[in-house]
């Protein structure tokens, strides 16, 4: 049995496994007599008070302000190392994703619009199929095997890591209620001392951890969302040293922690929608529909058209042995929005539960659509044996 969970854990899809399995355990339990249970662990009050500061959330906001944060500190610091050392190291090698990465931003983001122009609330979740769930997507990928060239997957992750990167800023400048100005200035204080840390080259993890758990707390208290603490605390711990990298190091012990315990987590407290009282009217209106859209016609459409403008026009190449058949079928695999997807809406809609059901409704159908159809296609354009290729992007 051991066995068998270690060689589990160590495949590629391991995590994507586990994100399925908890999202579809949330769906049973929020539409069976199991619903009771499922709503009494995600609205459990959770207390932390030390001295004067009393921070009482329920558990599902813990989960969204606390966990994610970590999450988002791990992007944080693969975003710098990738950006340092590795796939947009130079602009030859960031230019194609980042320009796929934009046109995979815009596309959805008109799609949605184009549904649901004219409809008030729900308009605010514009930004919901704009987003790419990188671990499920690789996750998917992983399922071939040797088959995909590594220059194919480099240009995956890279795509959906300067992804991650705009929905970090879109959440910072459209997602945030009510500016705190005291606690935004703990917080630049905060930041301030981690950049010393940082310039001073303090290569111990402790200082960075307790400054960066004020900054978090200062954020969580100033109407920006929580997470973006955990980004900065990323791009702010050293990459390099002598003998030991603080930012390497950090990212190898909690990236197990986010494939196996954060995102599964994350997944089971947001997936629960309950279809109580939909009918197929509610599941074909606007917001839905143009969630669906966005991820499944908008993702492919703008990832490729750009990619392929690009390379017409010689701005951009494609990565070796690469064709553009395999960036379209890569472009349908990130219309699994999942994970960010469910995230942003559960910040557009906060306080409208009947609108966050809807959104997580499409999010959930878009993204598995755009997972089976992703996936059929890289079956059928990649090559039948295993390939080696040099990393170019």
């Amino acid at each position: 049995m051991a066995y068998v969970l270690k060689r589990f854990l160590a495949m590629e899809s391991a995590g994507g496994i586990l994100l399925i399995i908890a999202a579809i355990v949330a769906m049973i339990m929020a539409n069976t007599g199991l619903s009771d249970i499922y709503h009494y662990v995600l609205d459990t009050q959770i207390q932390l008070r030390i001295s004067s500061l009393n921070l009482e959330k329920t558990f599902a906001h813990w989960v969204n302000d606390g966990l994610m944060a970590i999450f988002f500190l791990v992007i944080g610091l693969e975003v710098k190392r990738e950006l340092v050392s590795g796939a947009l190291s130079s602009r030859e090698k960031a230019i194609f994703p980042a320009l796929a990465a934009v046109g995979g931003m815009v596309f959805p983001a008109l799609w949605f619009v184009f549904f649901n122009y004219g409809e008030g609330e729900s308009l605010h979740g514009w930004a919901i199929p704009t987003a790419t769930d990188i671990a499920f997507a690789l996750g998917v990928m992983a399922l071939l095997g040797k088959r995909v060239p590594l220059s194919l997957k480099v240009f995956l992750l890279a795509l959906a890591i300067i992804d991650d990167l705009g929905a970090i800023i879109i959440i910072a400048l459209f997602y945030n209620h009510g500016l705190s100005i005291p606690a935004l200035s703990v917080a630049a204080l905060g930041i301030g001392g981690l950049y010393w840390l940082n310039r001073a080259q303090v290569k111990n993890l402790v200082p960075y951890l307790i400054l960066g758990w004020i900054v978090w707390v200062a954020v969580l208290q100033s109407g920006i969302h929580a997470t973006l603490a955990g980004v900065i605390l990323g791009f702010l711990i050293p990459l390099h040293g002598l003998k030991f990298s603080p930012s390497q190091e950090l990212e190898r012990f909690l990236h197990p922690w986010c494939a196996f315990f954060i995102l599964p987590i994350f997944a089971f407290v947001n997936a629960g929608v309950s279809l109580q009282g939909l009918s197929l009217t509610d599941l074909s209106s606007t917001l839905p529909m143009g969630i669906m859209a966005g991820l499944l016609l908008g993702k492919p459409m703008g990832i490729f058209l750009t990619c392929w403008v690009a390379v017409k026009l010689g701005i951009a190449q494609l990565p070796t042995g690469v064709c553009l058949r395999q960036i379209f079928a890569v472009s349908v695999l990130c219309g699994i929005g999942f994970t960010m997807s469910i995230f942003i809406a559960s910040l557009a809609f906060a306080g409208q539960p009947e609108l966050a059901n809807l959104s997580r409704l499409g999010i959930l159908m878009g993204s598995t659509l755009s997972a089976t159809l992703g996936y059929t296609l890289l079956y059928c354009v990649l090559p039948r044996h295993h390939v080696k290729t040099a990393v170019s992007v």
